[in-house]
């Protein structure tokens, strides 16, 4: 049986964990999964614990409801908790180590987008690794109708993702879009019929799941390092090739050569 737990110590953000998956849902979905500032601090707090799982292999971050993945930022709070570039910095702080615990996390990071994948929303979910939207999914940063600006943690993944023009277009535009779009602009993976999104997502997760997780987390950081203008170092060439030395590397290829199915121990 699979050993499966449960943490919804806040609420807010779901976290259930079973063998080499773990499956964080966004949970307000009577907000349309809006984030307020304690959703930003729980998801950072998770990415924390499980970026240091060496058990994990996949990361599968979805919204509840079925109704949206996020539709933004609580603007509700904003004369609270953001009146002032003080305070923003500080909420930003906070926003930040839930966008990096995604983006650096040594896992692969699965989203499965359903309906609006707004502002904060769409910020998050670029910064995981694959990207499985619904037909009738939007999206969209719309931040110019209340004259604020996206910092550099979102701006970065954007512009990487869609390039300079597209990335200005979304902003200067605030225009909301579908899937379609976002899939010609670079900001999906894949686009399914709406209710198929948490079952190609959930496929998805089991086939990174059942990977050799070194080579997986190798290809992760090698992937963001050939994004670094700087020239690979002698050291750095030589690196792939230490997967050679590993046990799931042998293992592959000893269950290939019997038409097995590999079991993988991240060793």
């Amino acid at each position: 049986m699979p050993d499966a737990k449960s943490d919804t110590k806040s609420g807010l953000i779901l976290l259930e964990r079973t063998d080499a998956i773990a499956r964080v849902t966004l949970n307000r979905p009577e907000r349309l999964n809006a984030f307020n500032l304690a959703m930003w601090e729980r998801l950072g707090e998770i990415m924390a614990e499980l970026n240091k799982d060496d058990g994990l292999r996949c990361v599968l971050l979805s919204g509840a409801g079925g109704k949206a993945f996020g539709a933004g930022a609580d603007i509700a709070e904003f004369s609270r908790v953001r009146a002032s570039a003080a305070q923003a910095q500080a909420y930003g702080q906070v926003v930040d180590r839930a966008l990096e615990g995604i983006e650096h996390s040594p896992h692969a990071v699965v989203v499965a987008i359903q309906g609006p994948c707004m502002g904060g929303g769409l910020e998050l979910a670029l910064l995981g690794d694959l990207r499985i939207c619904g037909e009738g999914a939007k999206f969209g940063i719309p931040i110019k109708r209340i004259g604020h600006c996206l910092p550099y943690s979102g701006l970065h993944a954007l512009v990487e993702l869609a390039g300079r023009a597209t990335a200005l277009e979304i902003l200067l535009e605030g225009r909301v879009f579908g899937a379609a779009e976002a899939l010609a602009k670079g900001l999906v993976t894949r686009v399914v019929a709406d209710d198929q999104v948490m079952v190609e997502a959930d496929a998805t997760a089991e086939r990174i799941a059942s990977g050799a997780p070194l080579a997986m987390r190798w290809h992760k950081r090698f992937v963001q390092r050939v994004l670094d203008p700087k020239p690979l170092g002698e050291a750095e060439l030589a690196e792939p090739f230490k997967a050679c030395d590993s046990e799931d590397y042998k293992e592959g290829i000893r269950a290939f050569l019997a038409k097995e199915t590999p079991v993988f121990r991240g060793r």
